[in-house]
Protein backbone atom coordinates (compact mmCIF):
# COMPACT_ATOMS: atom_id res chain seq x y z
CA UNK A 1 0.00 0.00 0.00
CA UNK A 2 1.45 3.34 -1.27
CA UNK A 3 1.35 6.50 0.95
CA UNK A 4 -1.75 8.19 -1.23
CA UNK A 5 -3.34 4.96 -0.11
CA UNK A 6 -2.27 4.97 3.24
CA UNK A 7 -3.80 8.40 4.23
CA UNK A 8 -7.62 8.24 3.33
CA UNK A 9 -7.41 4.74 4.90
CA UNK A 10 -5.97 5.62 8.41
CA UNK A 11 -8.30 9.00 8.09
CA UNK A 12 -11.60 7.19 7.81
CA UNK A 13 -9.87 5.05 11.09
CA UNK A 14 -9.39 8.13 12.97
CA UNK A 15 -12.61 9.63 12.19
CA UNK A 16 -14.85 6.04 12.96
CA UNK A 17 -12.53 5.83 16.50
CA UNK A 18 -12.58 9.38 17.39
CA UNK A 19 -16.71 9.22 17.00
CA UNK A 20 -17.34 5.83 18.51
CA UNK A 21 -14.95 7.05 21.66
CA UNK A 22 -15.99 6.23 24.77
CA UNK A 23 -14.75 8.99 28.05
CA UNK A 24 -15.72 6.84 30.56
CA UNK A 25 -14.14 4.23 29.21
CA UNK A 26 -11.05 4.95 27.00
CA UNK A 27 -10.19 7.85 28.93
CA UNK A 28 -9.08 11.23 27.55
CA UNK A 29 -8.28 11.86 23.80
CA UNK A 30 -5.18 13.57 23.43
CA UNK A 31 -5.73 17.10 22.31
CA UNK A 32 -4.43 17.12 18.96
CA UNK A 33 -6.14 13.92 18.25
CA UNK A 34 -9.36 15.86 18.83
CA UNK A 35 -8.51 19.24 17.29
CA UNK A 36 -7.34 16.78 13.93
CA UNK A 37 -9.15 14.29 13.90
CA UNK A 38 -6.33 12.38 13.42
CA UNK A 39 -4.97 9.34 15.41
CA UNK A 40 -1.66 9.89 13.95
CA UNK A 41 1.33 12.21 13.81
CA UNK A 42 3.09 14.62 11.47
CA UNK A 43 4.58 12.35 8.21
CA UNK A 44 8.41 11.49 8.90
CA UNK A 45 10.38 12.91 6.30
CA UNK A 46 12.60 10.88 3.72
CA UNK A 47 15.44 12.04 5.96
CA UNK A 48 14.35 10.38 9.22
CA UNK A 49 13.35 6.80 7.09
CA UNK A 50 16.53 7.07 5.76
CA UNK A 51 17.97 7.82 9.45
CA UNK A 52 16.14 4.55 10.77
CA UNK A 53 17.32 2.62 8.28
CA UNK A 54 20.83 3.56 8.94
CA UNK A 55 20.49 2.42 12.43
CA UNK A 56 18.73 -0.81 12.11
CA UNK A 57 21.05 -1.45 8.94
CA UNK A 58 18.19 -2.74 6.97
CA UNK A 59 15.73 -1.14 4.76
CA UNK A 60 12.45 -1.37 5.72
CA UNK A 61 9.41 -3.09 3.98
CA UNK A 62 7.17 -0.76 1.58
CA UNK A 63 3.88 -0.94 3.78
CA UNK A 64 6.26 0.37 6.62
CA UNK A 65 7.91 2.37 5.13
CA UNK A 66 5.39 4.38 3.39
CA UNK A 67 2.78 4.03 6.43
CA UNK A 68 5.66 6.24 8.52
CA UNK A 69 5.67 8.27 5.32
CA UNK A 70 2.01 9.57 6.10
CA UNK A 71 2.12 9.27 9.73
CA UNK A 72 5.50 9.23 12.15
CA UNK A 73 3.75 6.94 14.72
CA UNK A 74 0.15 6.50 15.78
CA UNK A 75 -2.00 6.25 18.49
CA UNK A 76 -4.46 3.47 19.15
CA UNK A 77 -4.05 1.01 16.64
CA UNK A 78 -7.00 -1.44 17.42
CA UNK A 79 -8.42 -2.13 20.44
CA UNK A 80 -5.20 -3.62 22.13
CA UNK A 81 -2.12 -1.45 20.80
CA UNK A 82 -2.09 1.76 22.22
CA UNK A 83 0.91 3.52 20.46
CA UNK A 84 3.13 2.19 17.81
CA UNK A 85 6.68 3.74 16.79
CA UNK A 86 7.93 6.51 14.78
CA UNK A 87 11.04 6.06 13.08
CA UNK A 88 13.20 7.15 16.19
CA UNK A 89 11.60 4.33 18.08
CA UNK A 90 12.30 1.50 15.95
CA UNK A 91 13.92 -0.84 17.91
CA UNK A 92 14.89 -4.38 17.17
CA UNK A 93 12.91 -6.79 19.76
CA UNK A 94 16.07 -8.37 21.55
CA UNK A 95 17.46 -4.36 22.23
CA UNK A 96 14.32 -3.57 23.83
CA UNK A 97 12.98 -4.18 27.60
CA UNK A 98 10.74 -6.28 26.09
CA UNK A 99 13.59 -8.68 25.48
CA UNK A 100 12.17 -11.11 28.31
CA UNK A 101 9.82 -12.40 25.44
CA UNK A 102 12.47 -13.82 23.57
CA UNK A 103 13.57 -15.78 26.72
CA UNK A 104 9.64 -16.86 27.37
CA UNK A 105 10.27 -18.36 24.19
CA UNK A 106 13.32 -19.95 24.99
CA UNK A 107 11.87 -21.47 27.46
CA UNK A 108 8.73 -23.04 25.85
CA UNK A 109 11.17 -24.78 22.88
CA UNK A 110 13.21 -26.13 25.29
CA UNK A 111 9.82 -27.89 27.17
CA UNK A 112 8.73 -29.10 23.41
CA UNK A 113 12.09 -30.23 22.74
CA UNK A 114 12.03 -32.37 25.87
CA UNK A 115 8.55 -33.62 25.28
CA UNK A 116 9.85 -34.83 21.52
CA UNK A 117 12.58 -36.48 22.64
CA UNK A 118 10.16 -38.74 24.44
CA UNK A 119 8.06 -39.63 21.54
CA UNK A 120 8.47 -40.65 17.74
CA UNK A 121 6.83 -37.88 16.08
CA UNK A 122 8.91 -35.82 13.68
CA UNK A 123 9.31 -32.20 13.57
CA UNK A 124 6.31 -30.27 11.28
CA UNK A 125 8.25 -27.82 9.01
CA UNK A 126 5.43 -25.66 8.55
CA UNK A 127 5.74 -24.95 12.76
CA UNK A 128 7.71 -22.37 13.39
CA UNK A 129 10.42 -21.46 15.87
CA UNK A 130 8.86 -18.74 17.82
CA UNK A 131 11.67 -17.69 19.71
CA UNK A 132 14.22 -17.68 16.67
CA UNK A 133 11.80 -15.40 15.32
CA UNK A 134 11.53 -12.86 18.16
CA UNK A 135 14.82 -13.07 18.16
CA UNK A 136 14.98 -11.28 14.86
CA UNK A 137 12.49 -9.44 14.93
CA UNK A 138 11.69 -5.48 14.57
CA UNK A 139 8.95 -4.26 17.48
CA UNK A 140 6.48 -1.67 16.17
CA UNK A 141 4.29 -1.34 18.86
CA UNK A 142 5.38 0.87 22.09
CA UNK A 143 2.09 0.17 24.18
CA UNK A 144 -0.53 -2.29 24.38
CA UNK A 145 -2.63 -4.84 26.45
CA UNK A 146 -0.18 -7.45 26.95
CA UNK A 147 -0.25 -7.19 23.19
CA UNK A 148 2.68 -6.48 20.51
CA UNK A 149 3.38 -6.06 16.69
CA UNK A 150 6.64 -7.23 15.19
CA UNK A 151 8.20 -7.64 11.67
CA UNK A 152 10.53 -10.55 10.81
CA UNK A 153 13.19 -8.61 8.16
CA UNK A 154 13.97 -12.76 7.54
CA UNK A 155 11.57 -13.91 6.17
CA UNK A 156 10.53 -11.66 2.72
CA UNK A 157 8.04 -12.43 0.23
CA UNK A 158 7.90 -10.95 -3.64
CA UNK A 159 6.81 -7.59 -2.69
CA UNK A 160 9.62 -7.02 -0.32
CA UNK A 161 6.90 -6.95 2.41
CA UNK A 162 8.31 -8.76 5.79
CA UNK A 163 6.13 -11.31 7.53
CA UNK A 164 4.19 -9.44 10.12
CA UNK A 165 3.09 -10.74 13.96
CA UNK A 166 0.49 -9.93 16.38
CA UNK A 167 1.21 -11.36 19.86
CA UNK A 168 -1.35 -11.25 22.95
CA UNK A 169 -0.58 -12.99 25.49
CA UNK A 170 -4.21 -13.70 26.71
CA UNK A 171 -4.44 -15.06 23.11
CA UNK A 172 -3.26 -18.53 23.76
CA UNK A 173 -2.09 -18.10 19.95
CA UNK A 174 1.08 -17.23 20.25
CA UNK A 175 2.59 -15.68 16.89
CA UNK A 176 -0.39 -14.62 14.62
CA UNK A 177 1.28 -14.22 10.72
CA UNK A 178 0.47 -11.58 8.57
CA UNK A 179 1.59 -10.86 4.87
CA UNK A 180 2.33 -7.55 5.45
CA UNK A 181 2.23 -4.92 7.93
CA UNK A 182 -0.46 -3.62 6.30
CA UNK A 183 -2.04 -6.98 6.47
CA UNK A 184 -1.55 -6.46 10.09
CA UNK A 185 -3.40 -3.33 10.50
CA UNK A 186 -6.13 -3.97 8.59
CA UNK A 187 -7.21 -6.89 10.83
CA UNK A 188 -6.96 -4.80 13.78
CA UNK A 189 -8.75 -2.55 11.94
CA UNK A 190 -11.56 -5.03 11.32
CA UNK A 191 -11.18 -5.86 15.19
CA UNK A 192 -11.98 -2.23 16.02
CA UNK A 193 -15.53 -2.75 14.13
CA UNK A 194 -16.15 -5.97 15.36
CA UNK A 195 -15.54 -4.79 18.84
CA UNK A 196 -16.62 -1.34 19.02
CA UNK A 197 -19.49 -1.36 16.07
CA UNK A 198 -18.87 2.41 15.28
CA UNK A 199 -21.28 4.10 13.36
CA UNK A 200 -20.43 5.71 9.83
CA UNK A 201 -19.59 4.68 6.49
CA UNK A 202 -17.56 1.51 7.07
CA UNK A 203 -20.82 -0.21 8.71
CA UNK A 204 -23.29 1.25 6.19
CA UNK A 205 -21.82 -0.27 3.38
CA UNK A 206 -21.04 -3.59 4.82
CA UNK A 207 -24.98 -3.45 5.98
CA UNK A 208 -25.83 -2.70 2.48
CA UNK A 209 -23.06 -5.60 1.03
CA UNK A 210 -25.25 -8.25 3.26
CA UNK A 211 -28.87 -7.30 2.24
CA UNK A 212 -27.53 -7.53 -1.99
CA UNK A 213 -25.64 -10.83 -0.27
CA UNK A 214 -28.73 -11.94 1.35
CA UNK A 215 -30.76 -11.16 -1.95
CA UNK A 216 -28.68 -13.39 -3.78
CA UNK A 217 -28.63 -16.17 -1.48
CA UNK A 218 -32.27 -16.34 -1.59
CA UNK A 219 -32.02 -16.70 -5.54
CA UNK A 220 -29.89 -19.60 -5.51
CA UNK A 221 -26.34 -17.89 -5.41
CA UNK A 222 -23.77 -19.81 -2.66
CA UNK A 223 -19.36 -18.68 -3.02
CA UNK A 224 -20.49 -15.35 -3.81
CA UNK A 225 -22.72 -14.47 -0.77
CA UNK A 226 -20.45 -16.36 1.52
CA UNK A 227 -17.62 -14.59 0.78
CA UNK A 228 -19.54 -11.11 1.18
CA UNK A 229 -21.21 -12.17 4.78
CA UNK A 230 -17.60 -14.47 5.40
CA UNK A 231 -15.91 -10.58 5.14
CA UNK A 232 -18.65 -8.48 7.24
CA UNK A 233 -18.90 -11.28 9.32
CA UNK A 234 -15.75 -9.90 10.14
CA UNK A 235 -15.98 -6.48 10.82
CA UNK A 236 -18.37 -7.34 13.37
CA UNK A 237 -22.18 -7.56 11.34
CA UNK A 238 -24.36 -9.63 13.61
CA UNK A 239 -26.75 -9.95 10.13
CA UNK A 240 -24.07 -11.59 8.14
CA UNK A 241 -23.24 -13.38 11.16
CA UNK A 242 -26.67 -15.10 11.09
CA UNK A 243 -26.95 -15.25 7.64
CA UNK A 244 -23.74 -16.97 7.47
CA UNK A 245 -24.39 -19.95 9.85
CA UNK A 246 -27.23 -20.88 7.70
CA UNK A 247 -25.48 -21.18 4.48
CA UNK A 248 -22.71 -22.86 6.94
CA UNK A 249 -25.10 -25.27 8.06
CA UNK A 250 -26.84 -26.24 5.16
CA UNK A 251 -23.58 -27.02 3.52
CA UNK A 252 -21.80 -29.62 5.67
CA UNK A 253 -23.80 -31.82 8.26
CA UNK A 254 -22.66 -31.33 11.68
CA UNK A 255 -21.47 -28.31 10.59
CA UNK A 256 -24.11 -26.39 12.96
CA UNK A 257 -22.76 -28.35 15.52
CA UNK A 258 -19.42 -26.66 15.72
CA UNK A 259 -20.61 -23.16 15.25
CA UNK A 260 -23.75 -22.82 17.48
CA UNK A 261 -22.10 -21.86 20.60
CA UNK A 262 -20.56 -19.21 18.01
CA UNK A 263 -23.55 -17.72 17.36
CA UNK A 264 -25.51 -18.20 20.48
CA UNK A 265 -23.33 -16.26 22.70
CA UNK A 266 -25.02 -13.62 24.80
CA UNK A 267 -21.62 -12.26 25.89
CA UNK A 268 -20.47 -10.90 22.30
CA UNK A 269 -23.90 -11.32 19.96
CA UNK A 270 -26.84 -10.08 22.70
CA UNK A 271 -28.62 -9.31 19.60
CA UNK A 272 -29.56 -12.97 18.05
CA UNK A 273 -30.58 -14.01 21.31
CA UNK A 274 -33.30 -11.99 20.85
CA UNK A 275 -33.66 -12.16 17.21
CA UNK A 276 -37.45 -13.75 16.29
CA UNK A 277 -34.93 -16.24 14.66
CA UNK A 278 -33.84 -17.42 17.45
CA UNK A 279 -36.70 -19.48 19.20
CA UNK A 280 -37.83 -21.09 16.24
CA UNK A 281 -34.45 -21.82 14.41
CA UNK A 282 -31.67 -21.45 16.57
CA UNK A 283 -32.76 -23.05 20.13
CA UNK A 284 -33.35 -26.18 19.02
CA UNK A 285 -30.13 -26.57 17.24
CA UNK A 286 -28.42 -25.75 21.16
CA UNK A 287 -31.10 -28.21 22.76
CA UNK A 288 -29.90 -30.91 20.01
CA UNK A 289 -26.37 -30.30 20.65
CA UNK A 290 -26.93 -30.47 24.18
CA UNK A 291 -28.88 -34.27 23.79
CA UNK A 292 -26.00 -35.52 21.11
CA UNK A 293 -22.37 -34.37 21.03
CA UNK A 294 -19.82 -35.42 23.47
CA UNK A 295 -19.04 -33.00 25.65
CA UNK A 296 -16.62 -33.42 27.99
CA UNK A 297 -17.20 -32.54 32.07
CA UNK A 298 -21.01 -31.63 30.73
CA UNK A 299 -20.03 -28.83 28.72
CA UNK A 300 -22.71 -27.22 26.16
CA UNK A 301 -24.12 -24.14 24.93
CA UNK A 302 -27.61 -24.56 26.66
CA UNK A 303 -26.05 -25.46 30.22
CA UNK A 304 -23.80 -22.43 29.70
CA UNK A 305 -26.52 -20.35 28.82
CA UNK A 306 -28.62 -21.36 31.58
CA UNK A 307 -25.60 -21.30 33.87
CA UNK A 308 -23.84 -17.88 33.06
CA UNK A 309 -26.76 -16.00 30.77
CA UNK A 310 -28.87 -12.77 31.78
CA UNK A 311 -31.99 -13.65 34.03
CA UNK A 312 -34.58 -13.37 31.16
CA UNK A 313 -32.43 -15.67 29.07
CA UNK A 314 -32.32 -18.55 31.63
CA UNK A 315 -36.15 -18.13 31.98
CA UNK A 316 -36.70 -18.12 28.61
CA UNK A 317 -34.84 -21.50 28.44
CA UNK A 318 -36.40 -22.74 31.49
CA UNK A 319 -40.27 -22.15 29.59
CA UNK A 320 -39.09 -23.34 26.31
CA UNK A 321 -37.68 -26.72 27.99
CA UNK A 322 -40.93 -27.24 29.88
CA UNK A 323 -42.73 -27.21 26.73
CA UNK A 324 -40.54 -29.57 25.42
CA UNK A 325 -41.37 -31.85 28.20
CA UNK A 326 -45.02 -31.54 27.37
CA UNK A 327 -46.42 -35.12 26.03
CA UNK A 328 -47.68 -33.76 23.29
CA UNK A 329 -44.57 -31.61 22.03
CA UNK A 330 -43.79 -31.66 18.70
CA UNK A 331 -40.96 -30.02 16.51
CA UNK A 332 -41.95 -27.54 14.50
CA UNK A 333 -39.75 -26.65 11.34
CA UNK A 334 -41.32 -23.89 10.03
CA UNK A 335 -44.46 -22.80 7.96
CA UNK A 336 -47.71 -24.82 8.26
CA UNK A 337 -47.19 -26.32 5.06
CA UNK A 338 -43.37 -27.00 5.10
CA UNK A 339 -43.91 -28.55 8.67
CA UNK A 340 -46.99 -30.74 7.82
CA UNK A 341 -44.82 -32.34 4.91
CA UNK A 342 -41.83 -32.74 6.93
CA UNK A 343 -43.47 -34.46 9.54
CA UNK A 344 -45.00 -37.08 7.14
CA UNK A 345 -41.18 -38.26 6.25
CA UNK A 346 -40.05 -38.13 9.69
CA UNK A 347 -43.18 -39.74 11.24
CA UNK A 348 -42.84 -42.68 8.54
CA UNK A 349 -39.16 -43.13 8.93
CA UNK A 350 -40.06 -43.11 12.33
CA UNK A 351 -42.30 -46.24 12.18
CA UNK A 352 -40.10 -48.38 10.98
CA UNK A 353 -38.75 -51.20 13.10
CA UNK A 354 -35.23 -50.09 11.97
CA UNK A 355 -35.64 -47.16 14.28
CA UNK A 356 -36.52 -48.53 17.04
CA UNK A 357 -33.63 -50.90 17.65
CA UNK A 358 -31.15 -49.61 20.65
CA UNK A 359 -28.06 -48.17 20.11
CA UNK A 360 -25.25 -49.94 21.88
CA UNK A 361 -22.77 -47.28 21.07
CA UNK A 362 -24.96 -44.73 22.95
CA UNK A 363 -24.79 -47.45 26.15
CA UNK A 364 -21.12 -46.71 25.66
CA UNK A 365 -20.45 -43.10 25.68
CA UNK A 366 -22.80 -42.73 28.19
CA UNK A 367 -20.76 -44.66 30.45
CA UNK A 368 -17.67 -43.08 29.06
CA UNK A 369 -15.12 -41.48 31.49
CA UNK A 370 -12.96 -38.16 30.51
CA UNK A 371 -9.56 -37.57 31.57
CA UNK A 372 -7.14 -33.91 31.10
CA UNK A 373 -4.68 -35.03 29.64
CA UNK A 374 -1.61 -32.53 27.93
CA UNK A 375 -1.02 -33.65 24.04
CA UNK A 376 2.33 -31.55 22.77
CA UNK A 377 1.46 -29.15 24.72
CA UNK A 378 -1.69 -28.72 24.52
CA UNK A 379 -4.35 -29.34 27.11
CA UNK A 380 -6.84 -32.62 25.29
CA UNK A 381 -9.46 -34.66 26.54
CA UNK A 382 -8.99 -38.44 26.96
CA UNK A 383 -12.43 -40.46 26.78
CA UNK A 384 -12.33 -44.00 27.77
CA UNK A 385 -15.09 -46.22 26.97
CA UNK A 386 -16.15 -49.46 29.30
CA UNK A 387 -16.90 -52.92 27.09
CA UNK A 388 -20.25 -53.88 26.79
CA UNK A 389 -21.89 -57.28 27.71
CA UNK A 390 -21.80 -59.28 25.36
CA UNK A 391 -25.04 -61.50 23.49
CA UNK A 392 -24.63 -64.14 21.57
CA UNK A 393 -25.73 -65.18 18.19
CA UNK A 394 -25.63 -68.90 16.40
CA UNK A 395 -23.74 -69.25 12.88
CA UNK A 396 -22.96 -72.22 10.71
CA UNK A 397 -19.39 -73.02 9.06
CA UNK A 398 -18.55 -75.82 6.93
CA UNK A 399 -16.70 -78.61 9.30
CA UNK A 400 -13.73 -80.56 8.55
CA UNK A 401 -15.94 -83.57 7.23
CA UNK A 402 -18.35 -81.26 4.80
CA UNK A 403 -20.80 -80.83 8.22
CA UNK A 404 -22.19 -77.68 9.18
CA UNK A 405 -20.47 -77.07 12.66
CA UNK A 406 -22.72 -74.39 14.83
CA UNK A 407 -21.02 -72.09 17.69
CA UNK A 408 -21.56 -69.44 19.54
CA UNK A 409 -20.23 -65.59 19.31
CA UNK A 410 -19.87 -62.73 20.75
CA UNK A 411 -21.68 -59.97 18.34
CA UNK A 412 -23.40 -57.23 20.57
CA UNK A 413 -23.50 -54.68 18.05
CA UNK A 414 -24.41 -57.03 15.10
CA UNK A 415 -28.03 -56.12 15.20
CA UNK A 416 -27.99 -52.96 15.56
CA UNK A 417 -25.35 -51.77 12.32
CA UNK A 418 -27.63 -54.10 10.13
CA UNK A 419 -30.45 -51.52 11.94
CA UNK A 420 -28.20 -48.86 11.09
CA UNK A 421 -27.61 -50.15 7.20
CA UNK A 422 -31.36 -49.82 6.88
CA UNK A 423 -31.85 -46.74 8.21
CA UNK A 424 -29.57 -45.10 5.81
CA UNK A 425 -31.53 -46.76 3.10
CA UNK A 426 -34.63 -45.70 4.40
CA UNK A 427 -33.37 -41.94 4.75
CA UNK A 428 -31.74 -41.73 1.78
CA UNK A 429 -34.47 -43.29 -0.79
CA UNK A 430 -36.54 -40.35 1.68
CA UNK A 431 -34.34 -37.31 0.24
CA UNK A 432 -36.19 -36.24 -2.56
CA UNK A 433 -39.15 -36.32 -1.04
CA UNK A 434 -37.83 -34.00 1.39
CA UNK A 435 -36.12 -31.80 -1.29
CA UNK A 436 -39.48 -31.35 -2.94
CA UNK A 437 -40.99 -30.32 0.31
CA UNK A 438 -38.60 -27.59 -0.14
CA UNK A 439 -41.34 -25.96 -2.46
CA UNK A 440 -43.19 -25.08 0.51
CA UNK A 441 -40.66 -23.69 2.47
CA UNK A 442 -41.30 -19.95 3.23
CA UNK A 443 -39.00 -17.65 5.68
CA UNK A 444 -40.28 -16.79 8.43
CA UNK A 445 -38.19 -13.57 8.17
CA UNK A 446 -36.37 -11.63 6.43
CA UNK A 447 -32.85 -13.09 7.63
CA UNK A 448 -34.51 -16.37 7.65
CA UNK A 449 -33.03 -17.57 3.60
CA UNK A 450 -32.65 -21.67 5.31
CA UNK A 451 -34.89 -24.17 7.20
CA UNK A 452 -31.89 -25.07 9.42
CA UNK A 453 -34.04 -26.06 12.53
CA UNK A 454 -34.01 -29.33 10.37
CA UNK A 455 -30.78 -30.36 11.96
CA UNK A 456 -32.28 -30.28 14.75
CA UNK A 457 -34.00 -33.79 14.22
CA UNK A 458 -30.81 -36.38 13.75
CA UNK A 459 -32.84 -38.14 11.11
CA UNK A 460 -32.97 -34.85 8.83
CA UNK A 461 -29.80 -33.77 9.73
CA UNK A 462 -28.21 -37.30 9.08
CA UNK A 463 -30.19 -37.13 5.51
CA UNK A 464 -28.75 -33.57 4.37
CA UNK A 465 -25.30 -34.37 3.52
CA UNK A 466 -23.19 -31.50 2.37
CA UNK A 467 -24.30 -32.35 -1.70
CA UNK A 468 -27.62 -31.97 -0.70
CA UNK A 469 -27.47 -28.67 1.62
CA UNK A 470 -25.65 -27.34 -1.62
CA UNK A 471 -29.06 -28.41 -3.47
CA UNK A 472 -31.31 -26.96 -0.97
CA UNK A 473 -29.41 -23.91 -1.51
CA UNK A 474 -29.48 -23.52 -5.12
CA UNK A 475 -33.23 -23.36 -4.70
CA UNK A 476 -34.50 -19.96 -5.54
CA UNK A 477 -36.61 -19.53 -2.17
CA UNK A 478 -39.26 -17.70 -1.79
CA UNK A 479 -38.79 -13.85 -0.27
CA UNK A 480 -36.02 -13.28 -2.43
Amino acid sequence: MNREQWRPFLQQWSEEWIDSHDPEKDGELDEAVVRDRWLGFAPASEEEIAAAEARLGRTLPPSLREFLAVTNGWRDAGCFIYRLAGTAELEWLADTDRSYLIEIYDELAEDDTEDDADGEEEEDPDVINEAEVLRRSLLVSLEGDAADVFLDPEDVNERGEWTAYWLASWSGEGLEPFDSFYELMYEQYKSFHALRKPEGETKDRWEAKVEEARRAAMKGEIDGPLRVLTDAEDFGNERALLLRFQMLTMLGSGQHQAGISHVVNHAHHPGILRHPLFLPELLPLVLEEDRTRDLPHGWSTLRFCQENGPEWLQTLLADHEARRAAPDFRLSFGNPEFDAAVHRIVDRLAADPAFHVRDPYEEQRQNATYEEIWVDGQPAIRMEMQSLTASSVLISEESEDGAPADFDVHDPFGAYDRARERQRQLIDAAWPELKEAMRLWRPLHEDHIAPVVLFADPVLAEMITEERGREILSMCRSGG
